[in-house]
């Protein structure tokens, strides 16, 4: 086994039952997400399951959606549970991955911008390596307090400056399975 460990972060059925899941083209995001959880398989890196739950609602347990999202096909080595935005933070995630000897984690997953990126940030901070797979993310069209509303392309940019050489090296898929002594794209 290899020292890293791919995380794809709330990719669930949750999502599909939001108004604006297909505002967005997620054919992409599909494609490009189970090309790297198949390449990181192929690698032997680890592969983590995590799956967001609320009490209530469409990411409640109860709900019956907080399961894998049906076009991604692959057995993880462990599933996680959270209830924030880091993937990190109260669960038991941390440990999983100290007791397995992951060095570098490659942080895919929905949504970009908001558990992507606060994991990858949280990652960094507590000593990880991280890539961020921009490419394998999704996310949805965001309105702000000033009634700007961020397209995809223009989230994902965003989240790809403040991260990139700070808290995660940003490359694509193929970048992230050639490992990191490759050249960011």
């Amino acid at each position: 086994m290899s020292d890293t460990a791919l995380l794809v972060i709330d990719a669930q059925e949750s999502f599909r039952q939001r108004p604006n899941w297909f505002e967005v083209d997620p054919t992409t995001y599909f494609a490009r997400q189970q090309a790297l959880i198949d390449g990181a398989r192929a690698k032997g890196h680890r592969i983590v399951r995590v799956l967001h739950v609320e009490p209530e609602g469409i990411f409640s347990i109860a709900s019956g959606f907080v399961r894998p999202l049906a076009e991604l096909v692959y057995e993880p080595d462990v599933t996680i549970y959270k209830s924030r935005h880091s993937a990190l933070v109260g669960t038991d995630l941390p440990v999983w991955l100290t007791q397995n000897g992951i060095a570098r984690l490659i942080i895919s997953g929905i949504r970009t911008e908001q558990c992507c990126e606060t994991t990858t940030r949280n990652a960094s901070d507590m000593g990880w390596s991280v890539d961020f797979v921009t490419e394998a993310t999704h996310t949805t069209l965001l309105t702000d307090a000033t009634g700007h509303t961020w397209t995809v392309d223009e989230l994902k940019a965003r989240t790809a400056a403040v991260l990139d050489g700070r808290f995660a090296r940003v490359t694509t898929v193929e970048g992230a399975l050639a490992g990191p002594e490759r050249a960011a794209a």
